[in-house]
C-alpha cells in the first residue's frame, strides 16, 4: 500500500469513529455523514498502489471540515 494512501485511510478511521461516538448528535448532521460515507467508498474503490487522487483528498478533507464544525 502506498504510505500516503495509508495515512489517509487513518485519517478517514478518525472521521469513521468519530460518527460512531456520537450518533444520536451525528445524525442530525446528514451532510457530514454523507461526506464520510463518499470518502469511504472512494477509499474503497481506489488504487491503493498509486498516490491517492485528487478527488479522494477532496472528500476526505471536505468531511474533516465538516467534522470540525460539528464538534
Amino acid at each position: 500500500m502506498n504510505e500516503n494512501f495509508g495515512a489517509l485511510k487513518a485519517r478517514l478511521r478518525k472521521l469513521d469513529g468519530m460518527l460512531a461516538a456520537d450518533a444520536d448528535r451525528i445524525l442530525g448532521n446528514l451532510e457530514f455523514a454523507r461526506a464520510v460515507s463518499q470518502a469511504q467508498r472512494l477509499v474503497r474503490d481506489g488504487d491503493r498502489t498509486r498516490e491517492p487522487s485528487a478527488e479522494l483528498l477532496a472528500a476526505v478533507e471536505r468531511a474533516e471540515l465538516l467534522g470540525r464544525g460539528i464538534r
